[in-house]
C-alpha cells in the first residue's frame, strides 16, 4: 500500500514537471512570436517598408566613363559605390563567400536554423549564426547598438525579420551582389568594384582565386583586416578562406596549399579626386555636371545629386590615349625642367626664377600672387583676419610637402618652408597643356591640363590663355588663300616690311623683324617656305593685303572665343588663347573646312541606364576644302624642312644640346605631318600644333609668369619645348595599333586649282582664275 502511495505520488509529481514543461514552452513559443509580432510592428523600432526594401537608400557614385570603356574616375563625398549585377561577380568569389560566411545559404530562407541553435547551446563559442541576408538586412536597415545584451537581442530579432522579407522581395543571387555592393572595404573602397580596383587595379570579373579569398576575408572586419594596415593578419585570414572554400569542396587541397603559400600581391590604387588618370579633365568635368545639373532637374523637380544618384557619364577621352599623353608630359618635363634649374642657379640668375625683372617688379609680382592665392582666401574670409595678419603668416617657416621632379617622375618631399618661399618655389617649374581630338567628329581623345594636379590645379587647356606666337599664323595664309588664291608655291621678297601708321587703326607703324634680326633677310621665299620657317617678314605682308579683321573672324568662325584685336600684329601671334581653342580651329584645316565643336560627353544616364543627356554634334563651313587643303599642305612644309623637322631626322652634329632634354629622340616619322610651332617673345611660351589626318593635337609649355623662361632660344622654342611631347604621345598612339591613328595622306579636294606641288612649275591659269594684285605678284 505505501509503495503504491509513493508510486502516485511520483506520478503526480512527474504531471507537475511535465505541465510546467509545456506551459514554460508555450509561453516561451508564445513569447518568441509575440517579441516577432511586436517587432514587426515596429515597437522596437520602424521597419522598412516593400517600397524600401524595393528600393533600398544607398549612395552611388557617379562614374566617368572612357570611350573605351574603362572608368576615369568617379565623383562622390562619402561612398565611392559603384554596384555591378550577379553576372559580373566571378564564381570562384561567390563560391568564398558561401564557404565563409554561409555555407547552407542556398537551402535556408533568410534564418539558419542549424546554425542559431548552435550558436544558443554554445553561447557563441561555436561561431556566428548570421546569414548572408541577415548581415545585408544590418547593413541596410539597421543601426549600430550599444553593448546592452538585450538591445542586440532585439535587433538581431530585426535583422531576422528584415532577412525574411529580403528572401521574398529577392533572388538569391541579387542578394549577394547586393551585400557585395554594400560593403565597406575601406580606403574608399566602397562596394566590390570600387574594392576589386583600388586594391588589384581589377574589375570584379578579373580578380582571381586568391584576390576573392582576401576580400571576402575582409567582410569578418575590415577595420581590422585592412590590408594596408595589418598585410600579415589579412593573409592568415585569406587563408582561412581558402581553407573554408577547400572544406566545401569549391577548390582542391592542391590549390589551397598553392594559393596560401603565395603574398598577396597588392596593387594599390587609390582612388580620389586629386589621383588617378584624367585628372584635369575630371575637373573640368565637375563643373560641366554641375551646370548640366542646374539646368536639368529630376522628373520630380527636384535636383540631381553629383555624388549620390550613381550616374553614368560617357565621355569621348580615351583611356588608353590619355595614358600615352600623361607619359608624354610626364617624361619630358623632368628633363627640361632638370636644365631650366641649371641655368637659373642663384649665381647664373639672382632673380630665379624671374628673367627681366628686378626686385622690386618680383616683390610686386609676388604681392599680387599672395592676394590671389587659396591661403589668403582662407584667412580672409573663413577665418575673418585682418590683412597685416594675413600677410604676416606668409613669413613664417610651417612645416609642409612640396612637389619636385625626383629621378625623373613626380614626388613629395617633407620640409619647412615659409610660405612666401613656398610661392617662389612653385612659380619656378615650367608647366604643360596638352588636347588632342579627332576633327570629324569632334571627340576629345585626350586632355592633360598640367604637370601635376595635386600640387598644380589650373587647367591649361580650357582656363589658361596664353600668347600663341607663331602657331596664329597659319589663320593668316589661310585669310590670304581664301581671298587671294594664292599657292604655296607663289614667292614673295624676303626683305623688311612696315606697315604704316593709322593703317588698320594701326597707332604706330609696325616693323616686325624675323627671328634672325636684321641679318635674316634675302632673295625671295615661296609661301610654304615661308611658314615653314615661321618668316615675320613675309607674314605681315600676308595681313598688309587681307588685313587684320578678315583674319580675326576667320579664327572666331573656327571656333576662337576669345578676344583677338584687329591689329596686324597680332599676325604673329600676340593674341592670348587655349589649347582648346587652339585645337579646335586647327582641327577645322584637317576636316576639309569645317568646324566641329570639341565634344568631351557624349551622353549621361541615371543609374537604371535611363539616358538624361546625348549630346547634338555642332558643325559649320568656315573654309571651302581647297583652302583648308592647301592651308594643311603648307604646314606639312614645317615638318618637312621647317622647324618641326626634327620630328623626322636627326640632328646635325653641331646641335649635340638637345639631346640632353628631348626625351625620345630621334622619332623619325615617315607619314604626313601637318604641324606649327610656336616660340613668343623672350621665349616664354612654346607650342606646337600637329595633326594627322583623324587626330589633331595641340601642346603648350611656359611658366605660371610670362618672366618665368629660358634665357635663349635654344631651348626655349616650341621645337624644343612642346614638340618632343607631341611626338612622344604620337610615338605610343603609333604602336598601339588599335587605335586606328592614321598614317596616310591628307585627303585632296576633288577639281584642285591650286597648285600645292612646288617641285612642278605653277601653271598659267590667267584664264582659269583672276590674276593677282600687281603689287602681290612678285614672279
Amino acid at each position: 500500500m505505501a509503495k503504491t502511495k509513493k508510486s502516485n505520488k511520483k506520478t503526480e509529481n512527474f504531471s507537475v514537471y511535465v505541465r510546467w514543461f509545456w506551459i514554460l514552452f508555450s509561453v516561451g513559443i508564445l513569447s518568441i512570436v509575440l517579441i516577432f509580432l511586436l517587432a514587426s510592428w515596429g515597437v522596437f523600432g520602424e521597419l522598412p517598408d516593400y517600397t524600401v526594401l524595393e528600393n533600398p537608400k544607398t549612395n552611388l557614385a557617379t562614374e566617368i566613363i572612357s570611350s573605351d570603356g574603362k572608368t576615369l574616375g568617379k565623383f562622390y563625398l562619402n561612398d565611392n559605390r559603384t554596384p555591378v549585377s550577379y553576372n559580373e561577380l566571378p564564381q570562384h568569389l561567390v563560391d568564398a563567400l558561401i564557404a565563409t560566411e554561409d555555407a547552407r545559404y542556398r537551402s535556408h530562407s533568410g534564418i539558419d536554423a542549424r546554425g542559431t541553435l548552435r550558436a544558443i547551446f554554445k553561447l557563441g563559442s561555436g561561431g556566428g549564426a548570421s546569414t548572408i541576408s541577415q548581415q545585408l538586412a544590418k547593413q541596410l536597415f539597421t543601426v549600430q547598438v550599444s553593448d546592452s545584451k538585450l538591445q542586440r537581442a532585439f535587433q538581431k530579432v530585426k535583422e531576422w525579420i528584415i532577412a525574411a522579407k529580403l528572401e521574398r522581395q529577392y533572388t538569391k543571387n541579387e542578394i549577394i551582389a547586393q551585400y557585395f555592393n554594400i560593403y565597406d572595404f575601406l580606403n574608399n573602397a566602397d562596394g566590390i568594384r570600387s574594392a576589386a580596383s583600388i586594391y588589384f587595379d581589377k574589375e570584379p570579373r578579373d580578380l582571381n582565386i586568391k584576390e576573392s579569398a582576401m576580400l571576402v576575408g575582409m567582410f569578418k572586419n575590415s577595420a581590422l583586416y585592412n590590408p594596408r594596415r595589418n598585410p600579415e593578419g589579412v593573409k592568415n585570414r585569406r587563408n582561412v578562406v581558402l581553407a573554408q572554400m577547400y572544406k566545401y569542396g569549391y577548390i582542391s587541397e592542391q590549390q589551397k596549399d598553392s594559393l596560401q603559400a603565395t603574398p598577396l600581391d597588392l596593387k594599390y590604387t587609390p582612388q580620389s579626386h586629386r589621383d588617378g588618370i584624367a585628372t584635369y579633365f575630371r575637373a573640368y568635368l565637375d563643373g560641366f555636371m554641375k551646370d548640366w545639373i542646374k539646368n536639368n532637374p529630376k522628373p520630380d523637380g527636384t535636383r540631381w545629386s553629383l555624388y549620390n544618384d550613381g550616374l553614368k557619364i560617357y565621355t569621348t577621352i580615351d583611356s588608353r590615349m590619355q595614358k600615352y599623353a600623361e607619359e608624354a608630359v610626364q617624361k619630358h618635363m623632368p628633363r627640361l625642367q632638370k636644365e631650366f634649374d641649371h641655368q637659373n642657379t642663384p649665381d647664373r640668375n639672382p632673380t630665379a626664377p624671374f628673367l627681366e625683372l628686378d626686385q622690386s617688379e618680383i616683390k610686386d609680382l609676388m604681392h599680387r600672387s599672395m592676394r590671389q592665392s587659396e591661403r589668403w582666401r582662407h584667412m580672409k574670409y573663413d577665418l575673418k583676419k585682418d590683412d597685416k595678419e594675413i600677410e604676416e603668416s606668409f613669413y613664417k617657416a610651417t612645416q609642409t610637402r612640396i612637389f619636385a621632379w625626383k629621378d625623373g617622375l613626380a614626388t613629395e618631399i617633407d620640409t619647412i618652408m615659409k610660405p612666401i618661399d613656398s610661392m617662389r618655389y612653385y612659380k619656378s617649374f615650367l608647366r604643360a597643356g596638352m588636347m588632342s581630338m579627332d576633327p570629324q567628329t569632334g571627340h576629345v581623345k585626350a586632355w592633360v591640363g598640367g604637370i601635376n594636379y595635386r600640387n598644380f590645379q589650373y587647367d591649361m587647356v580650357k582656363q589658361g590663355r596664353r600668347q600663341v606666337g607663331s602657331t596664329f599664323k597659319p589663320f593668316v595664309y589661310a585669310t590670304a588663300i581664301d581671298q587671294l588664291h594664292l599657292s604655296p608655291c607663289d614667292e614673295f621678297p624676303d626683305t623688311p616690311f612696315c606697315i604704316e601708321k593709322n593703317k588698320f587703326g594701326n597707332p604706330e607703324q609696325w616693323c616686325p623683324k624675323n627671328s634672325g634680326g636684321d641679318d635674316d633677310y634675302g632673295g625671295k621665299r615661296t609661301l610654304k617656305n615661308a611658314l615653314a620657317n615661321s618668316v615675320n617678314t613675309i607674314t605681315a605682308r600676308l595681313i598688309d593685303k587681307v588685313g587684320p579683321q578678315p583674319v580675326v573672324d576667320l579664327a572666331h568662325k573656327m571656333g576662337v572665343e576669345s578676344d583677338i584685336p584687329a591689329v596686324p600684329s597680332i599676325a604673329l601671334g600676340t593674341a592670348d588663347l587655349s589649347i582648346y581653342e587652339m585645337v579646335g580651329a586647327f582641327a577645322t584645316f584637317a576636316n576639309k573646312g569645317v568646324y566641329t565643336k570639341p565634344v568631351m560627353v557624349t551622353s549621361i544616364e541615371d543609374k537604371n541606364g535611363t539616358i538624361l543627356y546625348q549630346f547634338k554634334p555642332e558643325t559649320r563651313d568656315v573654309l571651302s576644302a581647297e583652302t583648308a587643303y592647301v592651308t594643311v599642305k603648307l604646314l606639312e612644309g614645317v615638318t618637312e624642312g621647317g622647324s618641326g623637322t626634327r620630328l623626322r631626322h636627326t640632328f646635325g652634329v653641331n646641335q649635340p644640346v638637345y639631346k640632353e632634354i628631348i626625351t625620345g629622340y630621334p622619332y623619325q616619322f615617315d607619314n604626313p605631318i601637318a604641324g606649327k610651332t610656336g616660340t613668343t617673345q623672350n621665349q616664354s611660351d612654346g607650342w606646337f600644333m600637329g595633326m594627322v589626318p583623324n587626330l589633331v593635337t595641340g601642346v603648350w609649355v611656359g611658366g605660371e609668369d610670362r618672366a618665368v623662361h629660358f634665357r635663349t632660344i635654344t631651348y626655349g622654342q616650341g621645337a624644343s619645348m612642346a614638340l618632343p611631347i607631341w611626338a612622344l604621345y604620337m610615338k605610343s598612339c603609333y604602336a598601339d595599333e588599335d587605335l586606328n591613328v592614321s598614317k596616310g595622306e591628307f585627303e585632296a579636294p576633288e577639281n584642285l586649282t591650286i597648285n600645292v606641288d612646288c617641285t612642278k612649275p605653277t601653271e598659267d591659269k590667267t584664264n582659269e582664275k583672276e590674276p593677282l594684285p600687281d603689287d602681290l605678284d612678285f614672279n
